[in-house]
């Protein structure tokens, strides 16, 4: 019988040593490419692949600084760098602003090199230049309060005299939609083109407005808003409290036109002024509409139920103040006037009209 069957047992052997033979070479084969890869030839060590694949997940946010807010700026950024490391994030992009580009055009290039998050550190200037390329992307802005109002940082509860806790907030905060508002300055016809000249199209994320508000806007002293802060739009304020009316035409939406005289037109995202003042106490920045106040006071008396309205944070109660709500707003005045968004003087007209551009902005704030 072992006759028989021992033609296929070598066979059997013989396999079986061609596969042993084959498995052992193979293992030899891995052992020195493996100390091969030990001393420097082929691929990085596990640890090394390991540090690269972390560093390449760590985020990266951007700040873009008004550098004239500061005297010390390389202490700013090291604080800003040590924050962002002790919540997991990496060093950040920093970019500053000039006279020429005031921040749009270097957030645009923080998104386009990557940034998770892009931060404006400065006034409500900066924090409108810098939200002006985010506007319509997914990309959230991040507000790290520096200027003498910053009153989008108050509407939405932001610290405003903590930078620290600004820099946490923007970086692990939770995202929040909110509107912006759309100004178009120079005279339109029906379809909505210039019916002379060229027209000039600005966003706001607070207020927007021509007349009084914009005259004190323009007139304040810088110099006097570095030594004493927002108190310097009160000296203005009172210089400029008794200007010339104005006539105005207004229409809201698709209401009939009605007409006005009228010192100051207020249009606003949101309503909270500094000091605690509320000029729109129902405004609010998500709400998808935006808030008027038409204010026709006359004289240094004519204030005083002004001034009381505005303490009361009573939304109706008297004539000098009328108080509307819309989303499309048209505003035609006798004489050109001067026309300002988030404080920042933009030019004369004779007309501006407004929209609201619902959920427009992402915008980082605290977690409830």
């Amino acid at each position: 019988m072992l006759k028989d069957y021992l033609p296929w047992i070598v066979v059997g052997v013989v396999v079986l040593a061609l596969v042993i033979g084959v498995v052992v070479g193979m293992r030899t084969a891995a052992r020195s490419t493996s100390v091969l890869r030990r001393r420097g030839a082929g691929r990085p060590s596990r640890d090394q692949f390991r540090s690269r694949q972390r560093s390449a997940t760590v985020k990266q946010a951007a700040v873009v600084i008004n550098p004239t807010k500061f005297a010390d700026l390389p202490m700013i950024r090291e604080r800003i760098t040590s924050t962002s490391h002790a919540c997991g994030w990496g060093d950040p992009l920093f970019y500053e602003t000039t006279v020429a580009d005031p921040g749009t055009g270097q957030a645009e290039r923080a998104v386009a090199e990557g940034a998770s998050v892009v931060c404006s550190l400065g006034g409500d200037g900066t924090v409108r230049a810098v939200a002006c390329a985010l506007i319509g992307t997914e990309t959230p802005l991040g507000i790290l309060p520096a200027g003498t109002g910053n009153l989008l940082a108050r509407n939405l509860d932001l610290p405003v005299d903590a930078l620290d806790e600004a820099v946490r907030v923007a970086l692990t905060g939770r995202n929040r939609r909110i509107d912006v508002g759309e100004l178009v300055i120079g005279e339109m016809d029906a379809n909505g083109h210039p019916v002379s000249g060229e027209l000039v199209t600005q966003q706001f994320l607070v207020m927007g407005g021509m007349g009084l508000d914009a005259l004190i806007m323009g007139a304040t002293n810088e110099a006097l808003k570095q030594r004493v802060g927002w108190a310097a739009y009160l000296v203005s304020g009172f210089k400029h409290l008794v200007s010339p009316e104005f006539r105005a035409q207004v229409r809201l939406d698709t209401e009939p036109e009605f007409k006005r005289r009228a010192r100051a037109v207020v249009i606003g995202n949101c309503g909270r002024l500094l000091g605690g003042l509320v000029l729109m106490p129902d405004a609010r920045v998500d709400d998808q509409r935006l808030d008027v106040v038409i204010a026709s006071p006359r004289g240094f008396v004519g204030w005083a139920p002004v001034i009381a309205r505005v303490l009361t944070r009573q939304r109706k109660g008297h004539s000098t103040l009328d108080h509307k709500v819309c989303r499309e707003i048209r505003v035609r005045v006798d004489r050109p006037l001067p026309v300002q968004v988030d404080g920042d003087v933009v030019g004369e007209a004779t007309e501006v009209n407004a929209t609201v551009r619902p959920a427009a902005l992402t915008v980082r704030v605290p977690i409830a």
